[in-house]
């Protein structure tokens, strides 16, 4: 294994309200960030190893880049070589704003989301600063195929093994490897197939290694940056059912193995940066039912023509970062995140005095009130603790159970 070069800690002034990563990075978009303790982040990306870690104001972040040999500075060669750590912590910068795609105010857009829709405005405040990754489109395209009928744990899981067993090893940290994601050609064997059966990939392993010959092989060479949205202009109005680059990307992508409309959209929109794709799952479906009225009369299920409706009137309601709103839905209807719309019950604990005979105050006690989830009262109080019901409250609920 090469030595390792660990940069200093470094910081981009980057509000919560604008980024979350303990949020962004674990609502299903990216599968392969590990969170390693002290609430720090790391993942191989491009040949090095990135770690991050967040306060109120700053991303922080530092890399650490394999080298095969130390060199040797001479005193005429330290201009040069404090040049290239320069270059390398500004390609990092760089790297880091283009991934997060920090360009687009997100504190704005959910501004103008929670305007025109309630039901965003009502969920919004606990799940701020969700933004879209700028991932790469291939590592994207292989993630959502291995999404089909699976949930974030199991993704991670094999696109961990994927990565363990066909990517470049980059490095270690603690005595956990970080390897990169491995490109088609790497996945164009004869036994990938049945290499990926055995490693549990199921009915995607033929989906992924045919997938890889097909991007490999048979694909012109950058055919899916060709795909991408590069920029267009801010104020053309959104057609409905999206900009033509998009659907043409959406189409091209169908072509694909295992690459259904919702696979192709989250690929638009996670990998490709199509804004406006809106990645309809069994989750977007039940929340389309739930808080917008969708599933009524004869179109209960979810169909290509639902599908497509319910794109369209996401799209239609929020523009042309529908999708963006849509992760933020999204995450809020993820079980990970259950305990910040838990309901809160308040403890108030009022000023406490001791008084003499005469009135004189001999000792003051003020008690800090402070809000607990449910369980959280269960836990702090112990199992047998029951909170005591006002008597309005037992009517209450009485009167639901009638």
């Amino acid at each position: 294994m090469a030595n390792i070069r660990v940069s200093e800690w470094r910081k981009l002034p980057v509000s919560l309200a604008e980024l979350c990563i303990d949020t962004t990075l674990r609502c299903g978009q990216s599968f392969r960030w590990k969170k390693l303790g002290n609430d720090e982040w790391s993942c191989a990306l491009h040949g090095q190893i990135l770690s991050l870690k967040q306060d109120d104001y700053y991303l922080h972040y530092r890399s650490m880049r394999p080298s095969t040999t130390c060199p040797l500075i001479l005193p005429n060669s330290v201009n040069s070589h404090v040049a290239k750590i320069e270059n390398e912590d500004e390609a990092t910068e760089s790297l880091l704003r283009r991934y997060f795609n920090l360009t687009p105010n997100v504190a704005t857009l959910y501004e103008y989301w929670s305007s025109v829709d309630p039901n965003f405005k009502k969920r919004a405040p606990s799940f701020a600063g969700v933004r879209i990754l700028k991932q790469d489109a291939w590592e994207t395209l292989v993630a959502f195929i291995c999404s089909s009928n699976n949930n974030i744990v199991r993704i991670s899981q094999m696109v961990n093994n994927l990565c363990l067993h066909y990517g470049p090893l980059v490095g270690r940290i603690n005595d956990v490897s970080f390897h990169d994601f491995p490109p088609p050609e790497a996945l164009t064997g004869p036994r990938v197939e049945a290499h990926l059966r055995e490693l549990g990939f199921g009915y995607r392993a033929a989906y992924i290694a045919k997938t890889a010959l097909m991007v490999a092989n048979e694909k012109p060479e950058g055919w899916l940056q060709s795909l991408r949205n590069d920029g267009d202009n801010p104020d053309q109005k959104l057609p409905r059912g999206g900009r033509d680059g998009y659907r043409r990307a959406h189409e091209e992508l169908l072509q694909l193995l295992g690459v259904g409309p919702k696979v192709a959209d989250c690929i638009c929109l996670m990998g490709l940066g199509w804004g406006e794709a809106v990645p309809v799952d069994t989750h977007v479906w039940q929340i389309a039912q739930r808080d917008y009225k969708f599933g009524k009369g004869k179109n209960k299920s979810l169909t290509k023509a639902t599908y497509d409706a319910v794109g369209d009137h996401f799209r239609e309601l929020w523009g042309k970062e529908a999708g963006w709103a849509h992760s933020v839905l999204f995450a809020a209807d993820l079980k990970t995140f259950s305990e910040r719309l838990a309901p809160k019950v308040k403890l108030d604990v009022e000023e406490v005095k001791i008084k003499e005979e005469d009135g004189t105050v001999v000792e003051s006690k003020v008690i800090v009130k402070r809000e607990y989830t449910l369980h959280e009262v269960k836990d702090e109080f112990g199992k047998d603790k029951v909170l005591s019901e006002s008597p309005r409250s037992q009517r209450a609920k009485r009167r639901r159970v009638v």
